[in-house]
């Protein structure tokens, strides 16, 4: 008995993969690499920051089902807070050298110009 191939079964070497597929593929691969450090290693900010890339991108897509469309989108939102609250707080931000001048007044200001 033989078995002939049906237009569902999977894409050969030379056939591009569907765009979709791929995301899947490496969003998974990205969520493995993310759950499997050492011990005591902190996970790695970057790599959330592209998972939740990856799940924006996926959820994006025309063609995706609506039910997997809201799960990448919720993902999402919670790789979101993981990115939030893994980055450094913020250092305050410096004025410019010459608003400090402005506001402090310069130390030369009484003294003439020798001319």
């Amino acid at each position: 008995m033989t078995i002939s191939p049906t237009p569902t079964t999977p894409s050969t070497a030379g056939e591009p993969r569907n765009q979709d597929t791929l995301l899947v593929a490496s969003l998974l691969h990205l969520m493995s690499h993310y759950s499997a450090k050492g011990d005591g290693e902190p996970p790695c900010v970057k790599l959330a920051s592209v998972i939740e890339r990856h799940l924006c991108a996926l959820a994006r897509l025309p063609t995706i089902d609506p039910v997997l469309r809201a799960t990448c989108e919720q993902l999402a939102d919670q790789w979101a807070n993981v990115v939030d609250a893994r980055l450094p707080a913020l250092a305050p931000a410096r004025q410019p050298l010459l608003a400090r001048f402005m506001k402090t007044g310069w130390v030369g200001k009484g003294v003439p110009v020798a001319g």
